[in-house]
């Protein structure tokens, strides 16, 4: 199974946009042993490189590295040991050091149309952010009722109770930020993470 058939037989991801090193490890060793197992990690300072190699080499975790713009940053994150690029623009140069490596690009969209520009580009998976201000669970809905052919993650301020409305309207999987980790404990984020499988198990 590829990383993106796990992502897609997991539905639900965490996008951990955390500044410290070692938070960022807290949170995804307990994410890990609620059940999350794969982990979007927004690269905001060379220690989360770090991390990215500490966590791709002690945990069973698939790493997706986040907030990738340039060939540089996105070589560095291959080299700590990313599984997945994922990148909040559409860039080209992306495509080309992606697939160089054959590693997969997931690229980010708002509107149709930089969705639609995403899939001819070959992106397995489109992530449409920031959904809920677009409308939410709805305009996932409206976007793929023209265009079913997208595989999209819906990403942006999602709440853990509002998952399963997105995999139903035919989002592929859902990315889970602050909901998952914000004011918690390892042994909160754990229940939390535990809670949110447990949601969307029938979707």
């Amino acid at each position: 199974m590829n990383v993106i058939q796990k992502l897609l037989k997991e539905k639900v991801h965490c996008v951990i946009r955390v500044a410290d090193p070692e938070r960022v490890v807290e949170i995804a060793t307990a994410l890990n042993k609620g059940g999350i197992n794969t982990v979007e990690i927004i690269i905001q300072n060379p220690e989360i490189v770090d991390v990215i190699h500490y966590l791709n080499s002690t945990e069973n975790l698939t790493i997706m590295a986040g907030g990738i713009i340039t060939q540089r940053q996105a070589q560095t994150a291959i080299n700590a040991g990313a599984s997945v690029i994922v990148s909040p623009v559409f860039q080209m140069n992306l495509v080309r050091i992606c697939q160089s490596h054959r590693l997969p690009l997931i690229m980010t969209a708002t509107t149709p149309n930089e969705a639609y520009s995403a899939w001819k580009a070959r992106t397995p998976l489109i992530k449409i952010f920031p959904t809920k201000p677009m409308g939410g669970a709805i305009y996932i809905e409206d976007m793929l009722r023209p265009m079913p052919f997208l595989n999209v993650i819906a990403t942006g301020n999602i709440e853990l109770n509002e998952a399963a409305d997105y995999l139903r309207v035919g989002a592929k999987a859902v990315g889970i930020g602050r909901a998952l980790y914000k004011n918690a404990d390892a042994k909160e984020i754990e229940e939390r993470a535990a809670r949110l499988i447990e949601s969307v198990k029938d979707c």
